[in-house]
């Protein structure tokens, strides 16, 4: 029997393991937004994947792992890479324009997302109070985005794009769960976006402006390879609904970030639809809980 106290050491560290994975993936959007206004945007996912690969084959390569390059679904693996090279690419299009926050907000819509997809992808049911979060939490993507007003800029159609993309990247993530590890799939991950990106570079290719954006090139592949690092050990250590709350304090480290480095102060209807897209996300998440935890289990 595994001891209380151990149990409880193992959660915490999931968790700040989770905070710390999340940190990373916001300072991997600041250094984005930042090297946009020095090179192309298709330069920037070039570095974050390329370096990202790199780095990563130090820790997990195929030499060190026998059959990390074993698959099963070896067609999925690289529809899901490419799925989540897309949203990469529409993230930091849109990165040129929105703020911060602002992106971050509508990428928060993805568990919607994939709430929704799950239905007709992973066969699973969605009663009446999932729908209607699914519904609020669509209404607060609108507030922030407010088309139809007159302010809703066009990088905001890219960031629900990829928020879209990212959303198929999950429920394809769920499904080579069942069949591939998390190693395997995370050096497909780097491996894919890498090669891709590498083939389409040359005719984007801008020599960096010093050794200072020369570092952050390295620096945005570091944040990537260690932050995809960082959620799965977490992952190992507590379970995925005891750390899925935690990934909303993303939004607490960009709006920080954005007003540090960039000047950006949020947008009231950002807060008020970023709030109401975290509520209805969070509500999915204990809904998902009840879910599983069977009737026999008491629900508060």
């Amino acid at each position: 029997m595994t001891d209380p106290a151990d149990l409880r050491r193992q959660r915490l560290t999931g968790i700040a393991l989770m905070c710390a994975a999340v940190a990373s993936f916001s300072c991997l959007d600041t250094t984005g937004k930042y090297l946009n206004h020095h090179m192309s945007t298709m330069e920037v996912v070039w570095t974050r994947y390329f370096f990202a690969f790199v780095l990563t084959l130090f820790i997990s390569n195929p030499v060190r792992q026998r059959g990390l390059i074993r698959t099963k679904r070896p067609w999925l693996q690289v529809g899901r890479s490419a799925l989540l090279l897309l949203s990469t690419i529409l993230n930091l299009f849109a990165l040129r324009t929105l703020q911060l926050d602002e992106t971050l907000a509508i990428t928060f819509s993805t568990p919607l997302m994939v709430a929704l997809l799950s239905v007709p992808l992973l066969g699973e049911t969605v009663g009446w109070r999932r729908w209607t979060a699914i519904t609020v939490g669509f209404f607060g993507v609108l507030v922030v985005t407010r088309p139809g007003v007159g302010n809703m800029p066009p990088a905001a159609l890219l960031s629900m794009c990829s928020a879209v993309c990212y959303a198929f990247y999950v429920i394809s993530t769920r499904i080579l769960s069942r069949s591939d590890s998390s190693e395997t799939t995370q050096f497909y991950t780097n491996l894919v976006g890498a090669l891709a990106m590498t083939a389409i570079v040359p005719f984007y290719w801008s020599r960096p402006d010093d050794v200072f954006i020369a570092g952050l090139m390295i620096l945005i592949g570091a944040l990537g390879a260690g932050g995809h690092y960082l959620l799965i050990r977490g992952h190992r250590l507590a379970p995925a609904s005891t750390l899925a709350p935690f990934i909303y304090t993303q939004m607490i480290w960009s709006a920080t970030l954005g007003f540090i480095v960039f000047g950006d102060i949020p947008h009231r209807w950002t807060i008020i639809g970023g709030t109401i897209v975290i509520e209805s996300g969070l509500y999915l998440l204990h809904r998902e809980t009840v879910r599983n935890a069977g009737p026999s289990t008491p629900v508060a």
